[in-house]
């Protein structure tokens, strides 16, 4: 089989390049704020505001299909990722790190959106249908181990090489982002030899910059006038409003020190814990979720799952009391991102029901934006808020407002045949990967 025309040689790498500047932007950088001596509100404002590409991408979605094809824009933002990840590593030696790290994670996060948009449409194009049903399982799990690869093993190794140098936090820091800036020319090279050129995979040449203005225009419209528009941004705002709280908190409270009423986990251990064994979690959740949905269809599965995304989240209220040993630390971060990623089918899948219809992909960037805008809003205020009351009643808040979580799915109206699979059905799937 000619390498260059394998879906095994680029699908993997393709999706592993994807996952990777997210969650360098949304998680690795909380970890290192907090190691560099930030407070939780400075964190928890600085990081939120950085999903704000995700949270526009589909502005600019168009002007991709217009110019370049999507090879030449995953190309090009990989090159480029790679130098934001090198700028930040360049500037956190400096006197000016917290400015010039915040502006080259903002270049990483505009360069990863694009990315996200061109390797999303360039899989529809390279592939056939048969071959994106196969493949979709493969990309999800690939995006995973980004996950975990940037939120377990870089902060292990950060942890390492604080030991290795003396506690030297900037210095191991720039060390670890100058691997990963080295490690995406890499890809950068490797996808510019393996990366197919399909025919379909042209710039759009019979649309102006107008139409272009014109259709998102009718898009925008066409979705703010769809029935129970209102109920639906609100259930995309308020379905997560306790993990939009809690996430970046909760990662905090577990390397903070115990003294100032955290877990006081090292590096190494923060790394197997929320990178390892709660993305193992939350991979298994998102899976069993998927089949479960399948089977019995979404009104179904939507309480259990609403219960599964909001309960567990007792686990912090427990260990800010009981400060417990590492064992029971990873069992609870387990429970809780396994409920995450059970919860978050649901999640999705009405993402998916409420943008059937004409404009779907349309419409389904509009909701993602909502999505990404649903983490932004609560994480600018949550590190504040647990300064001022404290890790133990910053999370019995969060258990408060899980109520919200319920009172909007309440509103919701659902046909129940949604979301089972077809006898006649043939196998495939809607990507449902988590990429804010």
């Amino acid at each position: 089989m000619n390498l260059s025309k394998s879906p095994w040689s680029w699908v993997p790498s393709l999706y592993f390049a994807e996952g990777l500047p997210n969650v360098a932007v949304t998680a690795l950088s909380v970890i290192m704020f907090k190691q560099m001596g930030l407070s939780n509100a400075e964190i928890t404002f600085y990081t939120s505001w950085l999903y704000l590409p995700w949270t526009l991408k589909f502005i600019w979605s168009p002007f991709v299909d217009l110019m370049r094809t999507k090879r030449w824009w995953i190309i090009t933002m990989q090159l480029l990722i790679g130098a934001a990840f090198g700028g930040v590593a360049f500037t956190i030696p400096s006197e000016i790190w917290l400015q010039g790290s915040l502006c080259f994670l903002w270049l990483m996060a505009f360069t990863s959106a694009t990315h996200d948009i061109a390797a999303d449409g360039y899989y529809m194009l390279a592939l056939s249908p048969n071959e994106q049903a196969l493949f979709v399982g493969i990309r999800s799990t690939f995006y995973r181990f980004a996950t975990i690869f940037g939120q377990g093993v870089l902060v292990m190794v950060a942890g390492n090489l604080q030991t290795l140098f003396r506690y030297s936090i900037p210095f191991s820091w720039s060390l670890v982002f100058y691997g990963v800036a080295g490690l995406f020319i890499a890809l950068w090279l490797w996808h510019g030899y393996v990366l197919p050129r399909p025919a379909e995979d042209a710039p759009t040449t019979t649309r102006t910059v107008n139409d272009i203005v014109s259709d998102l225009r009718n898009n925008i419209v066409t979705f703010f006038t769809k029935k129970q528009i209102v109920v639906a941004i609100v259930f995309m705002l308020f379905y997560r409003m306790p993990e939009g709280l809690l996430a970046k908190v909760a990662a905090l409270f577990l390397v903070d020190a115990t003294h100032n009423g955290g877990l006081g986990l090292s590096p190494q251990e923060y790394g197997m814990v929320q990178g390892t064994v709660g993305a193992i979690g939350l991979t298994i959740g998102g899976i069993l979720g998927g089949i479960c949905v399948s089977r019995d269809g979404l009104k179904r599965w939507l309480w259990p799952m609403v219960c599964a995304i909001t309960l567990p989240d007792v686990v912090y209220v427990y260990m800010s009391y009981t400060l417990p040993n590492f064992i029971i630390i990873n069992c609870c971060v387990f429970v809780e991102q396994f409920g995450y990623g059970f919860g978050f089918t649901a999640y999705m899948m009405y993402l998916i029901y409420f943008c059937r219809g004409q404009y779907k992909t349309s419409h389904y960037a509009l909701c993602t934006g909502f999505m990404a805008l649903s983490l932004l809003l609560p994480g600018t205020v949550a590190g504040a808020l647990q300064e001022l009351v404290g890790y133990r009643m910053f999370f019995i808040i969060v258990m408060a407002t899980c109520a919200a979580t319920f009172i909007v799915t309440s509103l919701l109206k659902i046909d129940p045949q949604f979301g089972i699979k077809e006898p006649q059905e043939e196998a495939g799937g809607e990507d449902t990967t988590d990429n804010d």
